[in-house]
């Protein structure tokens, strides 16, 4: 469990750390846009209160709670998972890399009722209309990860 644990606290401090320096140093909550490499990768503000590409978003107050209470839920699981069915070295890393994204964007919605959104990527003709952060990255890379690599039984 120690490297779901410090998996996680990277993943997690790399997310903070992230929208805490574009959001607010490079203060791209006023300036709204930054090229950094067009087409490739842009800056876009995008406050997310709803799950992945705004879906389900939601004026009201409780949906923030209701999203940290099922991101919460999930973490649980995940975790209670991984204890009790340790599968090897692949599942922890990908439980942490989940663990830290799901977390990362938590923290997000407890400070700022919703979850701070800034990279766009676009590519060969195709205009992604959507921006996401380092957590969505991770939640996505992770449980993908559990999926592939993460019931693989440890090696004696």
């Amino acid at each position: 469990m120690r490297t779901v644990f410090w998996v996680a606290a990277v993943i997690f401090v790399v997310d903070q750390v992230s929208k805490y320096l574009i959001v607010h140093t490079m203060n791209l909550k006023e300036v709204l846009r930054i090229d950094v490499l067009p087409p490739l990768l842009n800056l876009r503000m995008a406050w997310n209160t709803g799950i992945n590409f705004g879906i389900g978003a939601s004026d009201s107050p409780y949906m923030p709670w209701v999203l940290i209470g099922i991101a919460l839920a999930i973490v649980a699981f995940v975790l209670w998972w991984v204890h009790t069915d340790p599968q090897g070295r692949s599942q922890r890393i990908f439980a942490g890399v989940l663990v830290g994204g799901a977390l990362g964007n938590v923290v997000d919605r407890m400070i700022y009722g919703a979850v701070a959104d800034f990279l766009n990527m676009s590519c060969c003709g195709f205009t992604n209309p959507t921006a996401f952060n380092v957590a969505d990255i991770a939640i996505f890379v992770g449980a993908f990860g559990l999926i592939l690599f993460g019931t693989a039984k440890k090696s004696t």
